[in-house]
């Protein structure tokens, strides 16, 4: 795993705002991947420059770790349009923000370091 601004990281960090997790994730693995949110707080990278509109509204606008922790996350277009997408991946990035709502990001990370891609079973 590339480890270049990911010693000392909170591992909240390494969850994406959708739902993602970094950590076992293997475009990240792999250094495909700089990560869903490593590198903007420090300023490594530009969180207006970034594509995925979640991030730009959860991590650049709304300073939260991820869509679990919004206020919104019931009634938000953004979050409801990629959760509806087609994909066996986009049900699993719900489910896992709605576990994270439910059950806390410290039994989330343990549940997710135990997967082998973004995505897997609690």
């Amino acid at each position: 795993m590339p480890d270049s601004g990911t010693r000392g990281e909170k591992p909240e960090k390494f969850v994406g705002c959708c739902g993602a997790y970094c950590k076992t994730c293997q475009a990240f693995t792999e250094g495909f991947c700089k990560g869903c949110k490593l590198g903007y707080g420090r300023g490594g990278r530009d969180i207006s420059k970034a594509k995925c509109k979640i991030k730009v509204c959860c991590f650049g606008k709304r300073k939260l770790e991820t869509c679990a922790d919004c206020p919104d996350y019931w009634n938000c277009k953004i979050l409801r349009d990629f959760h509806g997408k087609s994909g066996y991946k986009y049900k699993k990035y719900k489910q896992a923000t709605d576990f994270i709502r439910e059950n806390g990001y410290k039994k989330f990370i343990k549940a997710a370091n135990k997967w082998k891609g973004a995505y897997g079973r609690f």
